[in-house]
């Protein structure tokens, strides 16, 4: 072998050995890194509780370590929402949740024990998605129309409707149905949506608002009927469905988002990279069709994007419960 030739194995030799060592330090470093809790504020089971797991099995790729997802069910979100407040500002713990803990908890609940706007950090907004009117498949309704009628000559207009928090949008949601067809509907508070459907598979319960999320399975399994949906425009995943808009209940266009929040304080580096890391998940095709077959419309926002929808969207709901007449408790 010429002398040239060896010196160009020698350097190959060399070069590997210390890829391979990169690559250990690299592989040891991404196995010790801080494992990611991303808490969600409702019981498992649930659509938020759905959409944290795909997120979190997906995320352990870009971040480079653990992604889990820890349920702190309980007050609609207020728990976990005041855990993340108390969390260290290192990205290492998250809280994925939906307009009513973020938005909403803090105009109905006179101390929640947390500020949005001054306790979080906004990382990424994922999707936004639309409300949804459900019947139980004990019921004889095909329609909303339907479910009116049967509660007038079944019950004299009455009717309990579950919801999966107290003071929640869908409790709001329910008065503005009672009002508008003359109904005497009173909410029935759950402690999230997965307890909420499980009366309405039992038929314990008639009907229920939550998100198109909470029910789609279901809706599709011919266990659960949703039977309206809010917003100006018919659901993907829900053709047949028609909007509370059809329907001529009108006002409530701005539609509710999800998001991930970090506590205030962590770093502006680690909070851009936790963004790219959605960014990257919520770009791959499987995670968008399984995403959109929850109900969702799958939308990234970055950090500044997700805060300006927030802003929106609890200015919209300020107006509405003030409109109500409804006290904060």
């Amino acid at each position: 072998m010429s002398p040239s030739r060896r010196s160009l194995i020698s350097r190959v030799l060399r070069t590997t050995a210390a890829l391979g060592a990169s690559l250990a330090l690299c592989s040891a470093f991404a196995q010790s890194a801080k494992p990611i809790r991303i808490m969600v504020g409702f019981p498992a089971g649930g659509g938020s509780d759905a959409i944290a797991r795909l997120l979190a099995a997906k995320l352990r790729t870009p971040l480079g370590t653990e992604v889990l997802v820890e349920n702190r069910p309980g007050a609609g979100g207020q728990i976990a929402a005041q855990a993340l407040k108390a969390a260290p500002a290192d990205g290492s713990v998250l809280f994925l949740s939906h307009d009513h803990t973020i938005s909403i908890l803090p105009l109905v609940v006179k101390n929640p024990g947390y500020a949005s706007e001054t306790d979080f950090v906004p990382v990424a907004g994922i999707a936004t998605f639309v409300n949804a009117f459900a019947v139980s498949g004990g019921t004889p309704a095909n329609s909303f129309a339907a479910y009116v009628d049967w509660v007038k000559a079944k019950n004299g207009g009455k009717d309990a409707v579950g919801i999966p928090a107290p003071a929640s949008t869908p409790e709001f949601l329910v008065k503005v149905i009672a009002d508008k067809y003359k109904l005497d509907l009173v909410s029935a508070p759950y402690r999230g949506s997965a307890p909420m459907v499980t009366d309405m598979l039992g038929n314990q319960i008639h009907a229920g608002v939550g998100s198109v999320q909470d029910f789609i399975e279901n809706h599709r399994a011919g266990k659960i009927r949703v039977v309206a949906v809010l917003g100006t425009q018919r659901q993907a995943a829900l053709p047949d469905v028609p909007t509370f808009d059809e329907l001529g209940l009108k006002g409530f266009e701005d539609l509710p988002y999800y998001g991930i929040y970090a506590p205030k304080g962590t770093p502006a580096a680690e909070l851009k990279r936790l963004s790219d890391g959605v960014a990257q998940v919520l770009a791959l095709p499987d995670v968008n069709a399984q995403l959109t077959a929850l109900g969702l419309t799958v939308e990234y926002m970055t950090g500044e994007q997700l805060a300006k929808r927030q802003s929106a969207y609890t200015k919209a709901w300020t107006r509405i419960i003030q409109t109500s007449g409804f006290q904060p408790q």
